[in-house]
């Protein structure tokens, strides 16, 4: 059984996929250990707590500098032991020691086709934002393992998603998630709780 711990800041559409997932078969042998905030107002922590799921909150306000805190979490998902920590649209930077400490047990989804719109200031609207302006035809969302760098680990899985000639960046936000995030991020979980995924020279192989 892979024990998860999930990451978020925010309402938590990303970590209701995965308790969907669950619930209805598309991810096996996976339970959720617990869900973290650095947010505590993140409604994802309410959609933990309804499905019976530890929740709670450490936030980087509670501590002197960044570095105590990233100590503080390192501490805590130490204390869970996770087989995988799903980072679910959380917009904490990972600290070397977390990676170092959970060698390809980190996973992260990124809306956009990576290594398109990613890296240092590509999150949340201002991802669909940068798409719109620079007028591409086809975006989408990545699932990757988490390294030192931003966005530059190995990936997992990616789905395109087309863009329409009305779309706003808040429309596009709905539709990648909607046709791309909810659906790879479930499957790649299920593929790593099955032993099918792999990491060789930086790259990913995934196992039928």
């Amino acid at each position: 059984m892979l024990k998860l711990v999930v990451l978020v800041s925010g309402g938590g559409t990303n970590l209701q996929a995965i308790i969907d997932g669950i619930d209805n078969g598309i991810i096996t042998n996976t339970e959720i250990k617990a869900v973290i905030s650095n947010n505590p107002n993140a409604y994802a922590l309410e959609r933990a707590k309804k499905h019976g799921i530890p929740a709670e909150c450490i936030s980087p306000k509670k501590f002197p500098d960044r570095n105590r805190f990233n100590e503080a979490l390192l501490e805590r998902l130490q204390e869970y032991a996770p087989d995988l920590i799903v980072l679910a649209g959380c917009m904490v930077v990972i600290p070397e020691m977390m990676v170092k400490a959970f060698p390809n047990q980190i996973i992260n989804i990124h809306p956009a086709l990576i290594p398109s719109f990613c890296g240092t200031g590509f999150y949340g609207l201002h991802v669909h934002e940068a798409v719109l302006a620079r007028g591409v035809k086809v975006t989408g969302a990545t699932v990757h393992f988490v390294d030192e760098g931003t966005d530059t680990g190995p990936i997992i899985l990616q789905k395109a998603v087309d863009i329409q000639q009305d779309d706003t960046p808040r429309s596009l936000q709905r539709r990648v998630m909607e046709e791309a995030e909810w659906i790879i991020m479930p499957k790649a979980i299920d593929l790593i709780a099955n032993g099918k995924v792999t990491v060789t020279d930086g790259k990913v192989r995934i196992f039928p």
